[in-house]
């Protein structure tokens, strides 16, 4: 079980390989070590004001990674994720998952989303995408994975899990994800403060990814 938990939670290095061009972890210098907060599946009004008020509390900034139908139906969230200095990036328009669609279908519903919410940044709902999509992704967009899946969203998973994964796995540059919807509501309210709080006192800044 402890090795299941850590292939969701942290991928393993094969998977990695699979696609050099993208961002799994940043490679930091400096003393004080560093993480990367992201937020995926929103914005929704349920959810995404709250983690707003609540980094603003901390003082940190992060990344919201957005379903391009959430962003049609709630603009201003985005602009508000905007006003409060925070990067923002594309997680398709329908939240597909790259290796159950065709590249020609999941391409155009990547540049549905491009259209409305004009980011740079990309990440692929699940992490899963085939080669041939990551390959013309790259072409316009850098595409984002991560280090740490806080595993919110999962139903046998509870909060103080969410806020042991934080805390067994992370380390200096790693891209944190948590979830701004409903499914990982409870969870992510309840560990979200939690790991900010063990995080800031083990040392770590917090920074925002760059569009």
């Amino acid at each position: 079980m402890k090795m299941l938990t850590r292939l969701v939670t942290q991928p393993p290095l094969l998977y990695r390989l699979l696609f050099p061009e993208a961002f799994w972890r940043v490679k930091m210098t400096g003393a004080a070590p560093k993480v990367f907060l992201t937020f995926d599946d929103g914005p929704i009004p349920e959810e995404t004001p709250w983690v707003l008020d609540v980094l603003d509390r901390y003082g940190i900034k992060a990344t919201f990674f957005m379903v391009g139908d959430n962003v049609r139906r709630h603009p201003e969230l985005l602009e508000e994720v905007k006003r409060r200095g925070h990067s923002w990036g594309n997680h398709t328009m329908h939240h597909l998952q790259g290796m159950k669609v065709t590249a020609r279908r999941y391409l155009r519903d990547v540049a549905e989303a491009h259209d409305i919410i004009g980011s740079t940044l990309f990440r692929p709902p699940h992490g899963l995408i085939r080669w041939t999509q990551a390959k013309v992704l790259k072409e316009h967009f850098n595409i984002v994975m991560y280090d740490l899946v806080t595993r919110d969203y999962a139903r046998k998973v509870d909060a103080d899990e969410v806020f042991d994964n934080v805390r067994r796995f992370v380390r200096n540059g790693s891209i944190i994800v948590f979830h701004d919807s409903l499914k990982a509501s409870a969870n992510m309210r309840a560990a979200l403060p939690r790991s900010i709080e063990w995080l800031l006192s083990q040392g770590y800044e917090f920074h925002r990814l760059p569009m």
